[in-house]
């Protein structure tokens, strides 16, 4: 995987497949690499850029906080050292709030928008939550970190399932495996970027085509928040999966993939 140094750090990156280009960012905790489930589908058709947001995997680990203004010129620069002049973006949960800032920041670069879980700013509730995250984190097993976010993250519908059970219970022992777990300074100085990120007033100056998309059941971003992010933008376009948390994207893949596909595909 390629290393770059972009608005004062090393960023991780790696390219997918051929095409129009697609630049994937991928929420807290988590690695470039959580999003293979996708990139599976996607580079057949799209040029897939995929890279370690700031404070987790391969790229550099500062001390914090961040800012998710900063984080999406991290992007900015990565796309000015690929010569890539505009792209599709797709952000996950953080990766939405980095995709909304780099649309504001930079509108010039971003060509259309889907912002999975978003939110535009945090309640007293979500503060809550992330800072419950850090703590956990301070004070748990990679297993038992895992266990928390897996809470956060699944429905129960998903829960309920004895397939999806056992494929929970191996993330887990996964986790706990991992020879590059992200240090919890890394995961403060995101925390931070979620919790102050605040763009209800910026979202109208976003212009490109737009998907909000989520899931009703999701307890950690709630469909409040997806609601307001669409209502700030003129003319996005909204879907929420019945029954689905904020892993929807890996509760229901087989929807998921080629919905998205399709919807860059029709607005590129």
């Amino acid at each position: 995987m390629p290393t770059i140094e972009t608005n004062g750090i090393q960023l991780h990156y790696e390219l997918r497949g051929e095409g129009e280009p697609l630049l994937l960012i991928m929420g807290i905790t988590a690695p470039g690499s959580v999003w293979e489930p996708h990139v599976a589908d996607w580079q057949a058709h799209f040029q897939c850029i995929i890279a370690d947001n700031r404070g987790v995997g391969f790229s550099d680990k500062p001390a914090g906080p961040y800012s998710s203004e900063e984080m999406a010129d991290d992007y900015a620069g990565l796309l000015d050292h690929l010569g890539i002049q505009r792209v599709a973006v797709v952000g996950c949960s953080m990766g939405s709030i980095i995709a909304q800032q780099l649309a504001i920041r930079h509108p010039d670069k971003v060509k259309s928008l889907v912002l999975m879980c978003p939110w535009a700013r945090c309640d007293a509730y979500a503060k809550g939550v992330f800072e419950a995250m850090v703590q956990a984190k301070a004070r748990y097993t990679p297993e038992e970190f895992s266990l928390h976010i897996q809470l956060l993250i699944f429905s129960k519908s998903h829960w309920d399932k004895p397939e999806a059970l056992k494929s929970l219970e191996e993330g887990r022992i996964a986790d706990g495996l991992n020879p590059y777990p992200q240090p919890l300074h890394g995961l403060v100085g995101q925390a931070a970027a979620c919790i102050n990120h605040q763009a209800v007033a910026e979202l109208s100056t976003i212009g490109c085509p737009t998907l909000v998309i989520g899931g009703k059941a999701d307890i950690f971003t709630p469909v409040w928040m997806a609601q307001e992010v669409a209502d700030g933008i003129a003319g996005s376009e909204l879907f929420l999966y019945d029954d689905l948390g904020h892993a929807f994207h890996f509760e229901n893949t087989p929807d998921f993939n080629p919905r998205v596909r399709q919807w860059l595909i029709d607005n590129g």
